[in-house]
């Protein structure tokens, strides 16, 4: 226990210039784009005098120079304020908070499909090496990896959805329903199907590929040839030294893939018109909302931090050198 808290504390201490880092460089991007939200604003209503935008500007703070909103950025977040979104006419975290839970019920599914499936697949394949069944699946998933993902999304929306109407085409629930309780999360379900097997299916086939080749390499280590020449059952062979290790890896790419995945959500969340994280960026470069979009780097940065010490958390569970002074020294 002592082990892990030690770990968190690592963790944590480390990811605050990283968070750094992401908010100060964002912020000068964000400053060389032509334009702000007060520009879009004004636009949408048709055109404004110059006292109009002076005074929303001096409303939202615009009128300071670079540093001085940057250093009230940055303090503002220590205070867990996030900022008023100027296109939302909110509080940016009310927003972001009300599209954050679909796009982690999305990541979240895929990323379970993905990683699950794919580990079983690839010890399927990689316990019998040079197989037909190994050589079918490792073909399979090539196949699989080579497909764009909104490309997928679309078959699956137009095969299933359009044309045998098994599942909905669009949103992450069936509007105006009134359902709650186990009702409503049996209808998000089966709105998430399309969505989680377009953004898993690709993951996927990385996860299976990656088993299968990790599966490979501990085949040959010398405890492997140890246990086999004991004459240990081969199905324990495989579940308790080869896979176990070979889960190793994969367990690193999970934590590396999670920035991937929340990226990649933007493009299925599109296809399938879910009101989540990724079409709340788009709508705010759309209004060239910089507090917004600011806002949401901010929340993907900490997701992926978050994401990566539940990794780091689960790695050390399967090797307990992880954190330990044997592995710092």
């Amino acid at each position: 226990m002592q082990r892990t808290w030690r770990l968190i504390r690592r963790r944590a201490v480390s990811s605050i210039p990283v968070l750094l880092i992401v908010v100060v460089g964002t912020f000068l991007m964000m400053e060389l784009a032509s334009g702000d939200a007060v520009d879009a604003y004004l636009v949408s209503l048709g055109g404004g005098d110059a006292g109009l935008a002076e005074s929303l500007r001096q409303s939202y703070g615009l009128d300071q120079s670079a540093v001085a909103r940057l250093l009230l950025y940055v303090t503002s977040l220590v205070q867990f304020d996030l900022g008023w979104s100027v296109a939302f006419n909110r509080p940016i975290l009310d927003v972001i908070l009300e599209r954050l839970p679909n796009t982690l019920w999305l990541m979240g599914s895929a990323t379970a499909l993905a990683f699950s499936l794919g580990s079983l697949l690839g010890i399927v394949a990689g316990a019998r090496p040079g197989s037909i069944l190994d050589r079918s699946l490792s073909a399979g998933s090539l196949a699989l990896y080579a497909v764009p993902s909104f490309w997928l999304g679309l078959v699956l929306s137009l095969v299933f959805a359009v044309q045998l109407r098994w599942f909905p085409t669009s949103g992450i629930e069936t509007i105006a329903s009134g359902k709650t309780g186990l009702a409503r999360a049996l209808d998000i379900a089966w709105h998430l199907v399309l969505p989680v097997c377009a953004l898993g299916f690709l993951y996927l086939a990385l996860f299976l590929r990656m088993m299968r080749a990790g599966m490979a390499e501990v085949w040959r280590q010398d405890f492997v040839l140890a246990a086999r020449a004991k004459g240990l059952a081969r199905q324990r062979i495989v579940l308790r030294h080869v896979a176990r290790n070979a889960l190793l890896p994969l367990v690193t790419v999970l934590g590396l893939q999670s920035a991937t995945m929340l990226g990649g959500s933007v493009v299925i969340e599109s296809v399938f018109a879910i009101p989540g994280f990724g079409r709340l960026a788009q709508e705010a470069v759309a209004a060239r909302d910089t507090p917004l979009l600011m806002g949401i780097i901010v929340v993907s940065a900490v997701l992926v931090i978050l994401v990566n010490l539940l990794v780091d958390l689960a790695y050390a569970w399967l090797d307990p050198r992880v954190g330990s002074g044997e592995a710092s020294a």
